[in-house]
């Protein structure tokens, strides 16, 4: 199961925590299309494992 970007920084916390944890390999993320503006596929598991709680 994957998630968009937007749905997977919902997710983590926002969209830069994301980008870290990205960066880092703590997430899986890859763009089927090699265009500037594709949809992102992010692994679900590796999303609700880095989720934040947030109130």
């Amino acid at each position: 199961m994957t998630f968009g970007q937007r749905k997977a920084a919902m997710i983590v916390g926002g969209r830069t925590r994301l980008m870290d944890l990205v960066a880092k390999g703590l997430i899986r993320c890859e763009k089927k299309n090699g265009a500037q503006n594709g949809k992102w596929f992010c692994n679900a598991w590796d999303c609700v494992k880095n989720a934040r709680l947030s109130y």
